[in-house]
């Protein structure tokens, strides 16, 4: 009998959801708590489908002081240790990208005290990359105030070691399209402006070719989707067929609203799965959903969002 899986798969809230294949098992890192509480969750799956909580994913003793609401964390292996990358600030204001490790992929992770992005007033959504060269990567988001349209960039940096980036970040996204808005006449850094957002950048090499799947647009708006850019290299140049409309995934009004900030893992049959959150058709909270990607002559689309019954991921051999 084909196992199936039907979308949210994890019923609690649970943004920015982001899966570490790690151990014989899946781990899931996200920001929780709601929009009031806004702090780092964790699950543990065997097969995708079926998931319990793991416990705290940062240790209360290593919680960076006054750095009340984490975002957004990501994961990635270096030498048997794990180590865990987010962002700390107060609301939506003065988030910058830190550092916590942990022997074990479930945590507890102990911050580091390391702050990557010290020259940004603002960095989120950090995502660490590593070339088939061994060059590691952080791609992450900041604002700037340049171009036709202002707002949150993706950027990509080199990473000299776990806690320190080498100061030269490139662009590889910045807002070029109307569906990227994120708020007109936002009042922010001294002025207003029509703010444009893309967020939650991470990178998967295809073939040769760097794509780096960003979201765009308002998290709370039924615009906001997932799109792509390519590039010969992490540095770029990074280059991009602009749409009216994101290209990856976008809302369906009979399935779920404003999917994005995702991630992308493989099962044991090499299907890619994004898996990203989305809010309810009642919008009272975003849950881990999971959709298969696949790749055409123009890069990555997921076929989703779903809701009905799907075939599951093939997990050929769980952990017990």
């Amino acid at each position: 009998m084909t196992r199936t899986y039907a979308n949210p798969v994890w019923p609690g809230y649970f943004a920015d959801p982001f899966v570490l294949r790690a151990r014989g098992r899946f781990w899931a890192f996200g920001t929780g708590g709601g929009e009031a509480e806004q702090r780092l969750v964790g699950l543990v799956s065997d097969d995708l489908v079926t998931w319990e909580p793991t416990g705290p994913v940062l240790d209360p003793a290593t919680v960076p002081a006054g750095r009340t609401h984490h975002w957004a964390p990501e994961v990635t292996e270096l030498d048997g240790r794990f180590w865990l990358y987010y962002s700390a600030g107060v609301a939506d204001r003065e988030h910058a990208i830190r550092a916590a490790v942990s022997d074990e992929p479930g945590g507890p992770y102990r911050d580091t005290g390391a702050v990557l992005t010290p020259d940004e007033p603002f960095a989120i959504d950090p995502s660490p990359f590593l070339d088939l060269d061994g060059g590691r990567y952080l791609f992450y988001c900041a604002d700037r105030l340049v171009g036709e349209r202002v707002g949150t960039v993706v950027l990509v940096d080199r990473m000299l070691d776990p806690t320190t980036l080498a100061g030269d970040p490139r662009p590889v996204v910045s807002p070029t399209a109307d569906w990227q808005l994120f708020l007109r006449d936002r009042p922010m850094y001294g002025g207003v402006h029509d703010w444009f957002t893309c967020e939650g950048g991470f990178c998967v090499l295809r073939d040769g070719t760097y794509w780096c799947l960003y979201s765009g647009g308002n998290w709370q708006e039924p615009g906001y989707g997932v799109a792509a850019a390519r590039a010969p290299s992490p540095l770029g140049p990074w280059t991009e067929e602009v749409g009216e409309a994101p290209a990856v995934i976008r809302t369906d009004p009979a399935h779920a609203l404003g999917p994005g900030h995702a991630s992308v893992v493989s099962d044991d049959a090499g299907q890619e799965w994004l898996v990203y959150h989305a809010w309810d058709l009642a919008g009272t909270a975003r849950r881990m959903c999971i959709d298969p990607l696949v790749w055409t002559s123009t890069g990555p689309v997921c076929q989703g969002p779903s809701s009905g019954a799907r075939p599951a991921p093939v997990v050929r051999h769980p952990a017990g």
